[in-house]
């Protein structure tokens, strides 16, 4: 599989434009931009193969993600002890996860890709955003985190995506954090979980570099943005969720229609 091919400056700025869409989505709630990484990927930039389009897409959440937890490092919102805790099951997880989606037809991938998108919206519409927490957190609660970063870096994994919707409501539950920090540290978490995923994907050739490049290009200045209206936004997030959700569903019809015409 060659997948190191020239692109067209139409592709390239379409790539630069979706991953600042991808990045400032990551930066303001850390999460909702790795899930549309991918779809963005086969079907605005136009990657044909589905195991090209998730590992490239990894590729791209990874260096978005840690690009933006510089912001949110410097003004004090991450939280390392419950992220590398976190992050130690997810990385298992999402070795385990993006293995098996190797292995799986490609647009039987996808059809599932496309159920978890539905699912992330409908969540996103009927679960009341937590309130602020304590921003502490005892040892004892390490062991569910960690076991929560296995299932979630599983499905990270499998989907080559970052699983932030994921992350961030177990920071909250399990570690009493605030939103923000929550968010914060999550992108400890996406970031990890997509590097494990790009590294698997890379050692089946499954990652056009180009594309991944401009993504991180224009993450440079979507990430930037996105992170400054965080903290203003965390606990004001109803309308944009509500926004984001119904697009996911028009993603999610979008790639299920596609995928039943080419079985």
């Amino acid at each position: 599989m060659t997948v190191l091919h020239a692109m067209s400056a139409g592709q390239k700025c379409l790539a630069i434009l979706c991953g600042a869409l991808v990045s400032f989505c990551l930066g303001l709630a850390g999460s909702g931009g790795s899930i549309l990484a991918v779809p963005l990927t086969l079907y605005v930039v136009g990657i044909a193969d589905p195991h090209v389009a998730i590992g490239t897409s990894a590729c791209a959440v990874l260096a978005n993600a840690f690009l933006n937890i510089i912001s949110h490092a410097r003004a004090g919102h991450v939280r390392w002890g419950m992220a590398t805790v976190f992050t130690a099951g997810g990385v298992l997880g999402a070795l385990v996860g993006s293995t098996l989606g190797k292995h799986l037809a490609g647009q039987h991938l996808l059809a599932l890709f496309a159920l978890l998108v539905a699912f992330v919206a409908v969540r996103m519409l009927v679960v009341t955003p937590p309130g602020e927490r304590t921003g502490t957190a005892s040892s004892s609660r390490y062991p569910r985190l960690l076991g929560a970063g296995l299932g979630t870096g599983s499905l990270a994994g499998f989907f080559g995506i970052g699983g932030g919707f994921l992350i961030v409501p177990s920071l909250l539950f399990f570690g009493h954090l605030t939103m923000v920090e929550a968010i914060g540290t999550s992108l400890f978490a996406v970031g990890s979980f997509a590097l494990t995923t790009a590294i698997n994907y890379a050692s089946s050739d499954c990652i056009n570099w180009f594309v991944a490049a401009a993504f991180v290009l224009g993450g440079l200045a979507g990430g930037r943005l996105g992170a400054s209206l965080a903290k203003r936004l965390a606990m004001k997030c109803g309308a944009l969720n509500r926004l984001f959700a119904g697009m996911l569903v028009v993603v999610a019809l979008y790639i299920l229609i596609r995928s039943w015409q080419t079985v």
